[in-house]
């Protein structure tokens, strides 16, 4: 018995719309346009794994960070709040990746055989690519980055102090707008005191805990819409979600109105693609962003990090201002204003 795969689906549902649309191309014709149409959703795979990779591994580093503002024990029902601003430093090697004529198999560069092209971390400059589908040429330029050196972007997080050392922390961000993307992320957390154990730790003012936390991450970035005979093909945004568990402990050591903390967080993330935007003219005879998210599931993947955290903080009164450092193949900063009530 054959299995179908997702590309034999396609091609599938593309053979019964092409037949069904009457005066657009004859049978012999049709085979051709198939095969272009699977070539060209190949290489838009490709491409968006290049593209868009970079930006989920950073929101794994700007959602990681922060957590843990102290590892000291609340009293029951204590509550803080904070305003957090997530500094993300873009290192230049995810800002840009090289694609070859001998990436593609329907798209071809317009100048020579290869280019150096953004990521959704990179920079403005583009590039044309172009394909024959059918008798018509189908033309494209490459989607700009963001843009940014850094990336910053504020949100809230709160926490409720149990029983027994335990608190509840909660994150959340609207969806912010940055240039040609946007960025959310919302999660929850349970950290557990664990210097309480240690009587002669809590003496020498050391504080220990450990946290278990889960987030979300949506980003988006601008990116295709290509024009063809069948109508406008409608990608012209890509998502990156990225569902993040997380293990981490922390250590922090007063010193008057001050305290530095150091901590080792370990997460797993899976990371998840789809495209969406408004449709395109082609949904009248292909479901096309069906088909494609779809395939996109053919570049999930799992990343696993491993990153380090320093920080320290200032209180006065019931407020601490505070600035965390994270660290491991991204550098994150964070700044906070925190009140306990």
């Amino acid at each position: 018995m054959r299995i179908l795969t997702h590309k034999s689906l396609f091609k599938g549902l593309l053979v019964v719309s092409l037949f069904v649309v009457t005066g657009k191309v004859t049978a012999q014709s049709d085979i051709m346009v198939i095969e272009q149409m699977g070539h060209l959703i190949d290489d838009a795979l490709f491409f968006s794994d290049k593209y868009v990779t970079p930006a989920t591994d950073a929101a794994v580093y700007q959602s990681s960070s922060g957590w843990i503002t102290s590892p000291q024990k609340r009293e029951l029902w204590d509550v803080s709040i904070g305003l957090h601003t997530n500094i993300f430093v873009t290192p230049q090697r995810d800002r840009e990746f090289t694609i070859y004529n001998s990436d593609f198999t329907f798209f071809q560069l317009e100048e020579g055989t290869s280019a150096v092209v953004p990521t959704a971390l990179g920079n403005k400059d583009q590039v044309y690519l172009s394909g024959q589908l059918g008798d018509s040429e189908v033309r494209l330029e490459t989607p700009q980055g963001i843009n940014m050196q850094t990336v910053a972007y504020p949100y809230l997080q709160g926490s409720v102090a149990l029983w027994y050392g335990t608190e509840v922390v909660v994150k959340y961000s609207t969806k912010v707008k940055l240039k040609k993307s946007n960025y959310q992320v919302y999660g929850f957390g349970l950290k557990h005191n664990i210097s309480r154990y240690f009587k002669s730790l809590e003496a020498k003012k050391v504080h220990l805990a450990v946290l278990a936390a889960y987030s979300k991450e949506d980003v988006s970035f601008n990116f295709l819409d290509i024009e063809t005979d069948y109508g406008t093909l409608g990608i012209s945004e890509i998502n990156g979600l990225v569902d993040t568990w997380q293990f981490q402990v922390n250590g922090s050591k007063e010193l008057g109105k001050f305290e530095v903390m150091g901590g080792f967080i370990i997460n797993t993330s899976d990371v998840k693609y789809k495209v969406g935007g408004e449709k395109g003219s082609i949904e009248e005879i292909l479901p096309l962003q069906s088909v494609l998210n779809t395939r996109l599931k053919e570049i999930y993947k799992t990343r696993v990090n491993y990153i380090g955290e320093a920080s320290v903080s200032y209180k006065f009164n019931n407020f601490s201002i505070q600035s965390i450092l994270a660290f491991g193949k991204f550098v994150n900063t964070n700044i906070s204003l925190q009140y306990l009530f």
